[in-house]
């Protein structure tokens, strides 16, 4: 992996259309964003860690804080493609897409994300975690079910696999949305037209599976709190101030 030049990049919208502004809002006293890129410097990985945004007051927030900005195209229809536009401006080998509303993401996310690279059929990368039984239904938190040697066979909003006979299956993996892609299948992916099943379970990574592009999952230290609402947004403050406490 030493010789492999890795950028991670944080896609970063103001105006979401779920929760707006929220890559802003203060979480025990830094702003969301801060969280991510502090986390993603910290496991020293990466040779670079950027803000991707078009959003001047979020450029500024992060020049405030030290923190490196890129500023990409308003048209971007996806983080995938804000990725690919700092690809343009970054020289790397491998480019981690994380998301900027993981203020829970810590150093030790990245390891197991990076490692797999260390197989050179691995294209794209991502995480997963065993997924609480509270959200075997919850279509906001993505299954994805995988070959035996890692490679994910299929992502989707619904319980997959299906316990067919009712045994108590309880073994179900939700899918964390952080990324890495060697530079070659990014190009790829986001030159590629959005797929029929990318648009019916609206999840963009079917798009590398349909198009044969492979995916292999590791597992992630722990599940994260990706913020959407502002209960989401209240559970992270307490588990960060509760972090922050306990290193005290």
């Amino acid at each position: 992996m030493s010789s492999l030049r890795i950028a991670a990049v944080i896609p970063a919208r103001l105006h979401s259309t779920r929760m707006s502004r929220k890559v802003l809002r203060p979480i025990a006293g830094r702003p969301m964003v801060e969280w991510v890129w502090r986390a993603a410097q910290a496991s020293g990985l990466m040779d670079s860690v950027v803000v991707a945004t078009d959003a001047d007051e979020v450029a500024e927030t992060c020049r405030a804080r030290s923190i490196p900005v890129v500023m990409t195209s308003p048209t971007c229809p996806s983080g995938s493609d804000r990725v690919r536009e700092v690809a343009r401006q970054i020289d790397a080998d491998i480019y981690v897409n994380i998301q900027s509303d993981e203020p829970t993401l810590t150093p030790d996310f990245f390891p197991p994300l990076l490692d797999l690279f260390v197989r050179p059929e691995a294209e794209v990368s991502t995480l997963a975690v065993r997924c609480p039984p509270e959200e075997f239904s919850n279509p906001n938190a993505v299954k994805v079910v995988t070959a035996l040697d890692g490679r994910a066979l299929y992502f989707s909003r619904a319980a997959i696999p299906f316990d067919r006979d009712a045994t108590g299956f309880t073994g179900y993996r939700k899918h964390l949305g952080i990324y890495a892609y060697r530079r070659a299948a990014l190009e790829r992916f986001a030159a590629l037209p959005p797929s029929p099943l990318e648009q019916l379970e609206r999840l963009e990574q079917l798009r590398l599976l349909e198009n044969g592009i492979a995916i292999y999952v590791a597992d992630a230290p722990r599940d994260t709190i990706g913020v959407d609402t502002e209960e989401d947004l209240a559970r992270a403050e307490a588990l960060l101030r509760q972090t922050a406490n306990a290193s005290l």
